[in-house]
């Protein structure tokens, strides 16, 4: 991911604040592209470039209603995900996605002590992001334009423990996974800081298959839990891996996006995206 490919995905957050504020009125492509001080050609082309459709479509993915179509559809099964998900079978997913190791008590209480993180800054298609990872695995990813900003947050998360910038094979592990062809994504593993109950919520969410989405109080029957969406929605909001462990398909029943850690306008934008990858826009 470049700079200039940043530089597009805020403009095109812009744009989609604007269609998400102005809906009621339809606003055309002129108006639209006027917002983000492009000419109505440059602008389409760089939106379709990004989100592989046309505006116009793209505003369809990211309706109420088109949310509330995807809540009503049936549940999907493991062969239904890893299909959608682009693997080729069921182990292929388990492989990918299972594997997920809770800190251990000690690292836990110890707030990271003795842990070596290495740590990096990097371009996605929706802005800029930090990862994180220790010895075993990823441990922290999150949009952030503002890098100090971002290292602080870091820093919150594991305050004993030592830091190391430095680009790491694990983070371009976890790169491939803004990539279209998922055929080259290697094993990823998380070594997640969280309790029981957040480590059951968060695995929940990598059950929920690319351009679906899920709501608090499913994914609260999902773990057993049904009487818990309030706790489940706070697991939710400390989820520490954004995008691979997708919080940002988790919807209010009524079919709007809800909060999202790392702005509204930015979950919007990467569940429209995500629609386009499954919809066979061209």
């Amino acid at each position: 991911m470049n700079e200039q490919e940043n530089i597009n995905y805020i403009r095109i957050a812009k744009a989609i604040e604007y269609i998400k504020n102005n809906f009621k009125q339809q606003p055309t492509l002129d108006e639209i592209a006027e917002q983000v001080h492009l000419s109505p050609f440059h602008f389409q082309r760089i939106f379709k470039e990004w989100a592989g459709t046309t505006p116009k479509k793209f505003l369809q993915y990211i309706s109420v209603q088109y949310a509330k179509e995807l809540l009503k559809g049936k549940q999907a099964t493991l062969f239904d995900t890893a299909y959608e998900t682009g693997f080729s079978s069921t182990s292929r997913l388990h492989d990918l996605f299972i594997n997920i190791e809770g800190m251990t008590p000690a690292e836990y209480k110890n707030e990271g002590k003795n842990l070596i993180i290495h740590y990096n800054f990097y371009q996605s298609p929706f802005g800029k992001i930090i990862i994180a990872s220790t010895p075993k695995g990823i441990c922290y990813i999150a949009f952030n334009d503002d890098e100090i900003q971002a290292l602080f947050h870091l820093k919150e998360k594991f305050p004993q423990a030592t830091f190391l910038q430095k680009a790491d094979t694990i983070h371009k592990q976890a790169l491939h996974i803004f990539l279209n062809d998922w055929s080259k994504l290697s094993e990823i593993k998380l070594h997640l800081k969280g309790t029981d109950f957040q480590l059951k919520v968060w695995e929940a969410l990598l059950k929920i298959p690319l351009g679906q989405l899920s709501t608090y109080g499913n994914i609260a029957n999902k773990i057993g839990s049904p009487n818990a969406s309030r706790a489940v929605g706070t697991a939710i909001g400390n989820n520490p891996i954004a995008f691979l462990i997708p919080c940002h398909r988790v919807i209010q029943s009524s079919g709007n996006t809800g909060g999202y850690m790392w702005g509204n306008t930015r979950k919007t934008a990467i569940i429209g995206w995500e629609a386009t990858k499954i919809n066979n826009d061209i």
